[in-house]
């Protein structure tokens, strides 16, 4: 048989509110507005990182890719004085089809080194009757103008690139040694 104290009457049991007490939705608002401005704080902070990744990341990219530039430049530059010498070494020689096979060798050398370095970016500056240009000639002797003989079409204005004495580069379109030159004009 049941036992009446154990069981509970109607009476014992406290009136449960109907609607949640009007305090307690408040703190729940506030610890959700709350909740929203941190989520949102940092969502920001984390999109802020990213970009700031991302930058970091083409910033590398663009300093190693200056510092290879710049490397090969420099080895670009400590091979002109070997290019200089296959000039004079194939100015000496001629462009005659008797060559002895240790000379036709060095012409062969010296045009496989100036077609790679051209493929990568040399090129070569300083054409003899080109007007000279101070930007890419060195002008260091001068010879008098043409004045023409009688019938003849008078001298180009300005002076003109008489003679290359050395020849100049531009890598990757920029002056690395401008071309030593005999101006006329």
């Amino acid at each position: 048989e049941p036992v009446v104290d154990d069981i509970l009457m109607d009476s014992d049991i406290e009136a449960i509110p109907e609607a949640p007490n009007d305090s307690v939705v408040d703190d729940l608002d506030d610890l959700l507005f709350t909740a929203r401005r941190e989520r949102d704080e940092y969502l920001d902070l984390s999109r802020r990182v990213q970009a700031d990744f991302e930058n970091y990341k083409k910033r590398m990219v663009r300093q190693q890719t200056d510092n290879l530039e710049r490397a090969a430049e420099d080895l670009v530059t400590k091979v002109l004085p070997v290019l200089d010498a296959f000039d004079l070494a194939r100015a000496h020689l001629g462009d005659g089809d008797d060559l002895s096979d240790e000379g036709k060798a060095l012409v062969a050398g010296s045009t496989l080194l100036a077609d790679t370095l051209n493929r990568e970016g040399l090129e070569r500056i300083g054409v003899a009757g080109e007007p000279f240009d101070p930007t890419t000639h060195e002008a260091v002797d001068h010879a008098p103008a043409d004045t023409g003989a009688e019938g003849d079409e008078a001298a180009p204005a300005g002076p003109v690139v008489d003679e290359v004495l050395r020849a100049g580069y531009r890598w990757k379109g920029r002056v690395i040694r401008p071309a030593m030159v005999r101006v006329r004009g």
